[in-house]
């Protein structure tokens, strides 16, 4: 499970929302460049035309090799003080509350193996309050993120996050920190459901094969399983949600959804496919791999008894 199976110590919700937090932020860290490619990749209108119009960033491998050519490779880690900001509230929260909310559904005398339908409202419900609190974070991260090379002269739109954040406020108000909320609980709510409720069910599964233990072997097998379902589900929800983030033209949610259909197709919605699974998958694998560690040095420091 993601926290303490039962007959292990528990650990305090301060515990493992900051396990959580730690985990997250350090799956930032390494997989940011890959998320600014999906970006990139999601934003890209439809190319016209012939040659002149082909389409700037193609691929995962080219649209990180494009980025790090003509911005530099700093460029590829933009939006990741928000993307810090984010993982510390989205993080903690949606998978320090996961246990809690998983236990409150199935009642506190339950006993056996929780089933997939309480695991998945469980992360919905993390992930829609996570998201609402974290979404200024998420809105100013994809802004930095969709920011390409600008002309000589140029100034650019934001000179940092915190700047971001104060701007956004004083020209469009504090409620345009909230900008896309809809589709990013949607996708946040799908996408942690997706997340958690699959390295739940997988890990289960797999500790019940004989010879696996709760070790890293598991972790990383339940991790990746998780970012497979996770980018499965969660893409279409994830596309619409950053182009109503960097680009103010869609007038709603329903309105992204319908011009993205008419004017790029179907397929559209998936979008940066690839780059998406390698960030999710990678991000996944790390998170997970890292959240076990930090919550098994927690316990040992919070019941040194069991040690």
């Amino acid at each position: 499970m993601v926290a303490a199976t039962k007959g292990k110590s528990d650990i305090s919700f301060a515990g493992t929302f900051a396990s959580s937090a730690f985990a997250a932020c350090f799956a930032e860290i390494c997989t940011i460049p890959l998320d600014t490619a999906k970006v990139r990749l999601q934003l890209q209108k439809k190319a016209v035309g012939d040659v002149a119009g082909l389409p700037k960033y193609r691929g995962l491998l080219g649209t990180v090799g494009t980025i790090a050519r003509e911005e530099g490779l700093a460029a590829l880690w933009k939006g990741i003080v928000p993307g810090i900001h984010r993982q510390c509230l989205f993080g903690g929260l949606r998978i320090g509350l996961y246990e809690p909310v998983k236990d409150y559904y199935v009642g506190k005398d339950f006993v056996g193996d929780v089933p997939l339908s309480k695991k998945i409202l469980a992360g919905l419900t993390t992930g829609a309050l996570a998201i609402t609190v974290a979404n200024p974070t998420d809105l100013v991260k994809v802004r930095l993120q969709a920011e390409g090379k600008l002309p000589a002269g140029v100034p650019r739109r934001y000179s940092g996050a915190l700047n971001a954040y104060s701007t956004i406020m004083r020209q469009e108000g504090i409620a345009a920190l909230w900008t896309g909320l809809g589709p990013n609980i949607a996708r946040n709510a799908i996408i942690n459901a997706a997340e958690l409720a699959s390295y739940d069910q997988v890990k289960q599964t797999i500790l019940k094969i004989p010879g696996f233990t709760d070790n890293v072997l598991t972790h990383l097998l339940a991790g990746l399983g998780a970012g497979f379902f996770a980018v499965c589900i969660g893409s279409p929800v994830d596309v619409v949600k950053s182009r109503m983030m960097g680009d103010s033209a869609y007038k709603s949610t329903l309105d992204c959804f319908i011009k993205t259909l008419k004017n790029d197709g179907p397929f559209a919605f998936y979008k940066g496919f690839i780059p998406n699974f390698g960030r999710l998958g990678s991000w996944n694998v790390i998170m997970f791999l890292t959240l076990e560690q930090a919550k098994k040095f927690v316990r040992s420091i919070e019941h040194p008894q069991n040690k």
